[in-house]
């Protein structure tokens, strides 16, 4: 047994993740103190500012030169208290020899302030005070408005986390409930929870039938049901009944905290666009500064006034800011992992989901992920003077001893049906052919087409028409010696993989698929789904050589599988996805991990993929795109015209850019990666 401070690592990356949200939280909060203060502050200063007093015909205020000292003290504040964040970026990007977003506002926030202080205190020149204070202004607000969009971003993961209780009802050897912390909870524990809790932890139910609301982990909108030895995933909400579950996984191998877990590795890792916006951003940042310094010298060689000449440096350092540069990819990153995760689609290897867009074939295994992996009746054929209700029940009757996967299977057909299944007598095994029982005084066996003809018996004319359909598993039924009816059984196709090979063609997709199976039933599910091509009796060890087969072909491909056998062909794919995974989502094969064995959730990955690497497209055009009309501008091209961009408008300008970013990365919440519950 483990103590109740066995996970000192977990523990500790709980609380990092809690002083990482409380220092976002602060972070947000202190930027809109500070603008609210500058903004408070920036008032006075455009009334005290000889420029606006001339525009406006307005006499000074207290005085020219305690104007000009008055001017000196708010704009301080302004400086030092509004533009701190500014500044001690433009340290910290200097020392690390990373200059970038940080270094073009502080530098031009302290070039301004510098200077006007130098003219308050004798060196000839105008004042640059109000255009420092609406810069500062601006670029509080814009940092504000970016920080409360990462934060939206980012929510669901927090959303994630709050999910776990931190209590639990452990029940007592003596059956009465103790409240304990849910991280005393051991492999083992039996907890109960009740109607409208939350499951405290991973386990398996012993006890009780309830449903639970696995929406906001899953992504599944119907309740589900939970009987006894079903697992239930901690964080789910019980519904109508009372259960007592047995703990099964704890502390970071519970299923929640690999999902965290996974979903922040994902965002956190370095995919193709970042490393390119990150590229893009840089060398802005060395233009801004050599542009700057250009358009300083141009104005001064052409004899406009130094202030001229500085306000434009400024302006240009300003609006070629890459702020919505560092934002283009990072947002849309933290939008889509997280919508995927809330989705029950999970996202191991970033680089990989951005190689989703650029997919053109995709290769299904199909045991257990177009089909569902168990035999189901199909057809039953009756011979003269039997009823196809009579066979099914006699079958089912003899069946009900068996073990069998297609014994089990006809007894649920009779089930379903609301049958009579009676208890057969004497019954055994036929190895290898079938069983045999005594059922209502007749002698029955259920047996193999082989039995048939090493005993020499045939089915009549009306079985042998009916029973010509490929790829199906027949067991034929014999009452005292004689063939009385057969019944088919086949490994049947999902309802939802119709729909989901309907959207992945409607992608331009080519579909396939890989089956160890026989030709015969390989070729019955090919044509059923109407998929391009399919390959049949492919052992587990073969498939990943079909798929580099694949790929030699030209096709980019994604392999969609189980995640176990198909482990070495998920690999070798351009694109692996484990379906299935169910309450395991740690399978190191798959570059996505698909919670539910859903073939739909395959187009839902694929399309929220594309619309991902869409709006980082967007965004990276839009953030680098409009400097190409905004430079020439900042840096007074239409001034003999009359024109001139004043700092503070370059930097609304360059923060409208950053909303733009952010509002449009918001917008990944829009795509419908979700499916009807109906297939097409």
């Amino acid at each position: 047994m483990h103590g109740p401070h066995d996970h000192p690592e977990k523990h500790g990356q709980q609380q990092a993740q809690g002083h990482a949200r409380a220092h976002s939280a602060r972070m947000i909060e202190d930027f809109r103190r500070r603008f609210l203060v500058s903004l408070v502050i920036t008032f006075p200063v455009l009334a005290l500012s000889p420029l606006i007093q001339d525009f406006l015909g307005m006499p000074p205020v207290i005085g020219a030169r305690a104007d000009l000292r008055a001017l000196f003290v708010l704009s301080s504040v302004i400086y030092f208290y509004g533009g701190a964040p500014f500044v001690r970026g433009l340290v910290n990007e200097l020392k690390d020899r990373q200059p970038a977003m940080m270094t073009l506002i502080g530098l031009a926030i302290t070039v301004a302030y510098v200077y006007s202080t130098a003219v308050v205190f004798g060196l000839p020149g105008m004042v640059f005070y109000w255009e420092l204070a609406t810069l500062i202004d601006v670029m509080l607000l814009g940092h504000w408005l970016e920080m409360r969009s990462v934060t939206r971003a980012s929510g669901a993961l927090e959303e994630l986390v709050k999910l776990m209780p931190i209590r639990a009802g452990r029940v007592r050897k003596d059956g009465g409930i103790e409240d304990v912390p849910v991280e005393d909870l051991r492999e083992g524990d039996l907890v109960l929870v009740k109607p409208g809790e939350k499951v405290p932890i991973d386990g398996v139910v012993v006890e009780g039938r309830t449903t639970v609301d696995e929406s906001m982990i899953t992504g599944e909108s119907r309740p589900a049901e939970k009987n006894e030895g079903d697992d239930v995933i901690g964080g789910v909400i019980n519904g109508e009944s009372a259960v007592t579950i047995k703990v099964t996984r704890t502390g970071e191998n519970t299923y929640l905290s690999q999902v965290i877990d996974m979903v922040r590795r994902a965002q956190e890792s370095k995919s193709r666009a970042q490393v390119l916006s990150d590229r893009a951003a840089f060398w802005l940042t060395i233009i801004s500064l050599s542009v700057g310094g250009i358009t300083l010298l141009t104005w001064l060689v052409l004899g406009r006034e130094f202030v001229f000449a500085l306000a434009r440096m400024v302006t240009v350092m300003v609006i070629t800011c890459p702020h919505a540069l560092g934002l283009a990819v990072p947002l849309v990153v933290a939008v889509s992992t997280t919508l995927a995760a809330r989705n029950g689609l999970l996202i191991n290897d970033r680089s990989a989901f951005e190689r989703a867009g650029d997919i053109d074939a995709i290769v299904f295994d199909k045991t257990g992920t177009l089909t569902h992996g168990r035999f189901a009746v199909v057809n039953v054929v009756p011979e003269t003077g039997w009823s196809a209700d009579d066979v099914l029940r006699t079958a089912a009757s003899l069946e009900s001893r068996s073990e069998h996967p297609i014994a089990r299977a006809i007894v649920e057909m009779a089930v379903e049906k609301q049958l009579e299944i009676s208890a057969p007598k004497d019954f055994s095994i036929i190895p290898g052919q079938g069983a045999k029982a005594e059922v209502e005084d007749n002698q029955v066996l259920a047996v193999s087409p082989g039995y048939l003809a090493e005993n020499g018996l045939e089915p009549g004319p009306k079985l042998q028409d009916a029973l010509s359909a490929e790829g199906r598993t027949t067991v034929y039924l014999l009452m005292d010696g004689q063939v009385a009816g057969a019944v088919e059984l086949a490994d049947t196709v999902r309802p939802e993989s119709r729909e989901a090979i309907h959207r992945l063609r409607r992608m331009g997709l080519k579909i396939m698929m890989l089956t160890g199976d026989a030709e015969a039933v390989a070729r019955m599910v090919a044509r059923d789904l109407e998929l391009d091509e399919y390959f049949a009796e492919i052992l587990p060890h073969q498939k990943e050589q079909q798929i580099r087969d694949i790929q030699g072909q030209g096709f980019r491909v994604a392999m969609v599988g189980d995640g176990v056998n198909d482990a070495p062909a998920l690999v070798a794919a351009d694109l692996g996805i484990a379906i299935g995974a169910g309450t395991d989502v740690a399978v190191e094969s798959g570059d996505i991990v698909l919670v539910r064995s859903d073939p739909r959730d395959v187009y839902g990955i694929l399309a929220l993929a594309r619309a991902s690497y869409s709006k980082m497209i967007q965004n990276l055009f839009w953030a680098t795109g409009y400097n190409v009309i905004a430079i020439p501008l900042a840096a007074g091209v239409l001034a003999p015209w009359g024109f001139v961009l004043p700092p503070a408008v370059g930097a609304l300008v360059m923060s409208v850019s950053t909303i733009i970013v952010a509002l449009n990365a918001q917008l990944l919440w829009r795509v419908k990666i979700q499916l009807p519950e109906a297939a097409m």
